[in-house]
């Protein structure tokens, strides 16, 4: 009988993610992925996402590359990919990291590892230039 109460106490269960490992928040439904990894259909919402911006060509062919064309400053363009992984894949393959009960609660994104430019020397540019540090 569907419309019957239950006779003993909600009891609170714990949860170890606060939004049970999805992004949904009041839609039923979302569509599914495949993970780039294993193949499986995922949620959208429960997948990790990677968006990754590659060069075409690799670091060691792009000098050789350079040298043979004859349009000066060339840009070449630039491969973009958004990649979805699976929970299961993404931590074998240490896209993502398993964390502590503490450490789970941190929603800072983590630090990027990019290559600091180097700053410039205080007599570099004369009159201020624009974008530059004021004085």
């Amino acid at each position: 009988y569907y419309g019957r109460v239950a006779s003993f106490p909600a009891a609170d269960m714990t949860v170890k993610r606060r939004a049970h490992g999805r992004n949904k928040k009041g839609r039923g439904h979302v569509n599914r992925v495949r993970c780039v990894s294993t193949g499986k259909a995922i949620p959208k919402d429960k997948a990790i996402k990677r968006f990754i911006v590659r060069n075409i060509v690799e670091a060691s062919a792009l000098r050789d590359i350079r040298e043979a064309s004859c349009i000066e400053n060339y840009q070449l363009p630039k491969i973009y990919i958004k990649q979805y992984y699976s929970v299961e894949a993404a931590i074998h393959q240490r896209v993502v990291r398993v964390r502590s009960r503490e450490a789970r609660r941190n929603r800072e994104p983590p630090q990027r590892n990019r290559p600091a430019f180097a700053p410039r020397p205080e007599g570099g540019a004369a009159g201020g230039a624009p974008g530059g540090p004021p004085k």
